[in-house]
């Protein structure tokens, strides 16, 4: 039942990771920054990151059978208390209807042109037999 799902990020390999884990009714996907996977660059603006991660976010969930109306909870990691606006206006788009629980932290990444980081944790409930 668990499933590994990859972008093919250098990060995931050398770190030995994955994008996100799904198992049973269960899907977690790793911090995610804002790169551009397929061109590994990095936009400076903050709110531009912000759309990157959640769009990989949801490709992450649904190659694990899921979608972004499942997740339940959210952690965002934000380098800047200044960041906060811009992310809560791409996150806000994103989760409008969903609402899952969520967490704002300011804290250091681990590269410089990082400036957020997206976490979800996603839960599907199995159907009624």
């Amino acid at each position: 039942m668990r499933q590994l799902v990859s972008t093919g990020s250098p990060f995931e390999k050398a770190a030995g990771y994955s994008r996100a884990v799904s198992d049973g009714p269960w899907c977690f996907v790793s911090g995610t920054t804002g790169y551009d996977y397929a061109a590994m660059t990095m936009p400076d603006d903050v709110a531009a990151q912000a759309e990157n991660a959640m769009a990989t976010i949801a490709r992450a969930l649904g190659e694990a059978g899921f979608s972004l109306a499942d997740v339940v909870r959210v952690r965002y990691i934000v380098t800047d208390a200044a960041h906060a606006d811009p992310v809560f206006a791409v996150v806000g788009r994103w989760f409008a209807d969903i609402r899952p629980a969520a967490t704002m932290i300011v804290a250091g990444l681990i590269r410089p042109e990082m400036k957020v980081e997206i976490e979800t944790t996603a839960f599907r409930a199995p159907p009624d037999p």
